[in-house]
């Protein structure tokens, strides 16, 4: 990034999960599966589930009202609002201005990005942007996801993988050491087919024949995905931690997307830190998609395993396929 601009510094953090727990052994009543197979696969205990009179909307709120009350920033202070979501409350409007409205931005521009569960990912670099660039100096920028509403349930290669979840960061410019050092973005669209839902949009709109087929539930190739994966976040961490000018050895903590343990493992060993590097809460969330990075981050802010002057790497893989890394310097 240019030297003689500001950078982005995230000055709040916020996230919400629901309160409904959905066990391994809740699930062993639902399909063909056990605890163990689920584990060993995925690394996952249990997840969150939203009840049905909430939206994602909903969750972003809770998450980003949370933000703006640690950054100090009111809500007609804000700017721009991105929310990062492939489960918006529409087709359209977008879900940030549904968010807007909520929230009383009144002085917010908003838009959605779809990039599932790299879209934290870019959804921050997209507001790093307008932050250093002087467009914009307050950002709100948010990962969230109702997931479980395009869960298949009589699927057990998919159901089990899935929870809700949203996160929330607010941007504002600063000139120090800390703030995001630099952004990675990538995306191979020959991957389309291993990850996506196959109707509901334009190409195949809602159907009676759609429906009773499931073509609006998740259809997942769980072999090409894993394979491409661990390659991507192995090269969105090694690119982010590049251009940052650092190396490797340089990272204090990794906070992945919480896709599979075992994605995660892999790709850490690829990169060639330890583990013990690396902030995991696969176990007790599943994989929330885009508010997946921003859970794992403020989990590890608030138990104090980031602390001020931390190098701390964001990595996201999601449908698309898209991927990406982010470097940050943590602190105000």
């Amino acid at each position: 990034m240019t030297p003689d601009m500001p950078k982005a510094v995230i000055t709040g953090l916020g996230t919400y999960v629901p309160d409904r727990v959905l066990t391994n052994a809740d699930l062993e009543k639902m399909v063909d599966t056990t605890d163990e197979w689920i584990m060993t696969r995925t690394g996952i205990r249990e997840r969150r589930i939203l009840p049905d009179d909430m939206t994602t909307s909903d969750m972003a709120v809770e998450a980003a009202a949370k933000a703006l009350d640690q950054a100090g920033v009111k809500p007609s202070e804000i700017e721009l609002v991105l929310v990062a979501t492939v489960t918006g409350d529409y087709v359209f409007p977008s879900t940030a201005c549904v968010v807007q409205e909520k929230l009383g931005l009144s002085q917010a521009g908003a838009f959605d990005i779809g990039s599932s569960c790299s879209g934290f990912i870019a959804a921050l670099s997209t507001g790093t942007q307008f932050v250093r660039t002087g467009a914009f100096k307050k950002v709100l920028v948010i990962g969230a996801d109702a997931i479980s509403r395009l869960v298949d349930y009589q699927d057990r290669n998919t159901c089990v993988i899935f929870g809700d979840g949203a996160s929330a960061v607010v941007l504002e410019p600063g000139t120090g050491e800390n703030g995001i050092l630099s952004c990675y973005i990538k995306s191979d669209g020959t991957g389309c087919k291993h990850l996506f839902q196959p109707a509901g949009g334009a190409k195949q709109p809602p159907t009676i024949d759609s429906v009773t087929q499931r073509q609006h539930f998740i259809k997942m190739d769980g072999r090409e995905t894993f394979k491409k994966a661990a390659k991507a976040m192995t090269q969105a961490a090694l690119e982010a931690t590049r251009l940052a000018g650092l190396e490797t050895s340089d990272i204090d903590i990794m906070i992945p997307h919480q896709a599979n343990i075992r994605i995660i493992q892999a790709a850490v060993q690829r990169i060639g830190i330890s583990m013990d590097q690396v902030s995991v809460n696969i176990d007790r969330y599943g994989n929330t998609v885009a508010a997946s990075i921003g859970l794992a981050l403020d989990e590890s802010v608030q138990t104090g395993r980031i602390e001020a002057g931390d190098r701390v790497l964001l990595v996201g893989f999601g449908a698309g396929l898209t991927w990406g890394g982010i470097m940050l310097r943590w602190g105000i």
